[in-house]
């Protein structure tokens, strides 16, 4: 197989056993697969670490609806980052709470900034930046 390495590790036996149920609740195939896949996920956590690499990722909020003035303020704050907003979803998820999940992309440094703002209104119950990558620096 070209372009494969292939590698030993060593591993505590109870460690590789919890690994195993992992790998089994997740549905991997193999170790190497799931294995991988970490590798992956730990080279997309440090992209966010470089402030001027372009990424992607979502902003998701929950908020009050009827909290004053905060659908305005939601609004208003997201027009003036619309050239990093790829696309919004509303969702009302009962008579009171909204769910707002933005698609988001650029520099990761502004993208950090638009989440805090976006996620310390007041009114927002709660809030998360789920950090991906572009795929642009990942084989």
């Amino acid at each position: 197989m070209a372009g494969i390495t292939r590698f030993g590790v060593s591993i505590d036996s109870q460690l590789i056993k919890k690994f195993d149920a992992l790998i089994e609740r997740k549905g991997y195939t193999s170790r190497s697969e799931a294995i991988r896949d970490m590798i992956r996920d730990s080279l997309v956590e440090q992209e966010w670490e470089f402030d001027d690499r372009e990424t992607v990722g979502t902003i998701t909020i929950v908020y009050n609806h009827h909290t004053r003035e905060l659908e305005r303020v939601l609004t208003d704050m997201q027009h003036r980052s619309f050239h990093h907003i790829v696309s919004t979803l509303h969702v009302h998820l009962d008579a009171h709470n909204c769910l707002e999940v933005l698609v988001v992309k650029g520099k990761s440094r502004e993208i950090k900034k638009i989440a805090d703002r976006l996620i310390g209104a007041r009114g927002v119950k709660h809030g998360k930046l789920t950090m991906t990558t572009t795929g642009k620096e990942l084989s």
